[in-house]
């Protein structure tokens, strides 16, 4: 019975992170640590609470390692903003080993999509309603960067299903 409640827990709950960082860096271009380690302090909980085995929790660990790598060395090279960094590996260990290239490659896909708009979006003037956020003339800007929060955030909703989190629950 916890280990149903738990993975329950953990499905929803990362779905929820998932979505409010998307949101958040749409809104601020920030991804907060707090959030980052939530996910992680959430995972490192619920996954043995939610009866992931050993070897999955291990493989998940080593593959999140592997992508933080490549992601600190993409930030260092000023391609991707820190919390990216950050959260793509997170979000890794989350969707598992099986699914983690599946879950690079939509994101990829729907940041090149989110890309492409929003630099025809900063082409055009920002209409008058929207003039008054701070957030809309943020992301309108154009020496403003892209936020990746929001394609990873929906990736992962897209693959939550195929996940072991899911798996738990049938």
């Amino acid at each position: 019975m916890i280990s149903t409640s738990a993975a329950w827990l953990a499905f929803f709950l990362f779905a929820g992170m998932m979505t409010y960082a998307g949101i958040k860096d749409v809104a601020t271009m920030t991804i907060s640590n707090r959030l980052v380690v939530a996910l992680l302090a959430s995972f490192a909980v619920l996954a043995p609470a939610a009866g992931t085995d050993i070897a999955t929790i291990s493989s998940s660990i080593f593959v999140a390692s592997g992508v933080l790598a490549c992601t600190f060395v993409l930030f260092s090279l000023g391609w991707i903003g820190g919390g990216d960094a950050k959260l793509l590996p997170v979000a890794v260990l989350w969707v598992g080993p099986e699914l983690s290239l599946q879950f690079v490659l939509y994101a990829s896909v729907i940041g090149a999509a989110l890309t492409l708009a929003l630099l025809q979006f900063r082409k055009m003037p920002l209409p008058v309603i929207l003039e008054k956020n701070a957030w809309s003339r943020r992301l309108h800007a154009p020496e403003t960067g892209i936020p990746y929060g929001a394609a990873m955030a929906p990736a992962a909703l897209l693959l939550l299903p195929e996940s072991h989190w899911f798996s738990a629950l049938l």
